[in-house]
């Protein structure tokens, strides 16, 4: 076995002319990780791609007319590879949904529920009108003269037990903190 010293590395070429693929990867693998990283930025993903380019080139060492050649046509490979998964990523980054809020913290949503708490109980200590005229006007978002015709009051009545309510309920609420 003969050895052939291609642009930036060793190659191990048989006699016969074939390439010995184990020793291409030995001695080119680490050289297209660090090309592949120049198109990608994960680490990751170049590995996969040098990967993928030494499987197609597994598949097709047989026609390489040149054993020479063999680094230079894996580096065409990986260039290949990785300019379609640029390709890929920019496509789906272009297409992917908006971002989602982060979602809050556990602090954040217990906090919140005991605020939540907190209103629930103060609405409960309310007089029957007043809770009924603040919870249709401000959870179930009714307007006045509709919260009157539900309750069968009139428009100023249901005003008035609204102020009353939120009057009492920012009293409560102040109290508590």
């Amino acid at each position: 076995m003969e050895v052939v010293a291609t642009g930036l590395s060793r190659v191990d070429v048989a006699n016969s002319g074939s390439v010995d693929v184990a020793a291409v990867f030995d001695a080119e693998a680490a050289s297209l990780t660090r090309l592949a990283r120049f198109y990608v930025d994960d680490k990751t993903a170049a590995e996969d791609l040098v990967q993928e380019a030494f499987i197609r080139f597994a598949r097709h060492h047989g026609r390489l007319r040149d054993p020479a050649r063999a680094a230079a046509y894996l580096r065409s490979i990986v260039i290949n590879l990785a300019r379609d998964h640029n390709r890929r990523g920019f496509v789906s980054w272009r297409h992917r949904p908006p971002a989602q809020p982060d979602t809050p913290s556990a602090a954040d949503t217990a906090e919140e529920r005991a605020e939540r708490a907190a209103v629930v109980q103060a609405l409960r200590a309310l007089p029957r009108r007043q809770r009924d005229c603040v919870t249709l006007r401000y959870y179930y978002d009714m307007p006045v003269a509709e919260i009157a015709a539900t309750l069968g009051l009139s428009s100023n009545t249901v005003k008035t037990h609204l102020q009353r309510g939120l009057d009492s309920l920012g009293a409560t609420l102040e109290a508590d903190r």
